[in-house]
């Protein structure tokens, strides 16, 4: 697939190298059952401590993507580093967590319209995270 077309994953928090290096490497991951989300890996300091609205008003190049992942301040410090998934298509700013294992299936499916943000978004648990269907 064309970089250009996958799913950008954003940095906004320059904070700790490590923790980003960890968090793209598990959001980047083949599944068990050999699936993978598609990113785009934008680690770019003109992104430093950009809110989603900030991310979803500058564009980028990312405005024809259905999802925009953000590595934010929280995602780099949570121990289970949950991205932020944001709405780029039919409620723009609305988001949820994910955890990295999980995000394959946000990003194909929104991707190939298969579903529609708001069956994730509704499938969360308490603290906003999405951890899968199953």
């Amino acid at each position: 697939m064309d970089d250009f077309e996958n799913s950008p994953l954003v940095r906004t928090d320059f904070s700790d190298d490590a923790a980003w290096l960890s968090l793209v490497r598990a959001a980047a991951a083949e599944s068990p059952d050999g699936f993978q989300a598609y990113l785009r890996i934008v680690d770019d300091r003109r992104f430093k401590d950009c809110s989603a609205a900030d991310l979803i008003d500058r564009g980028e190049g990312w405005d024809q993507a259905a999802v925009l992942f953000v590595a934010d301040a929280h995602a780099l410090r949570d121990p289970e580093q949950a991205i932020l998934c944001v709405d780029l298509i039919d409620q723009p700013g609305r988001s949820f967590r994910c955890i990295p294992s999980e995000l394959w299936g946000v990003d194909n499916n929104l991707s190939l319209a298969n579903m529609a943000f708001d069956e994730f978004a509704t499938a969360v648990d308490r603290g906003g995270v999405h951890r899968g269907f199953g």
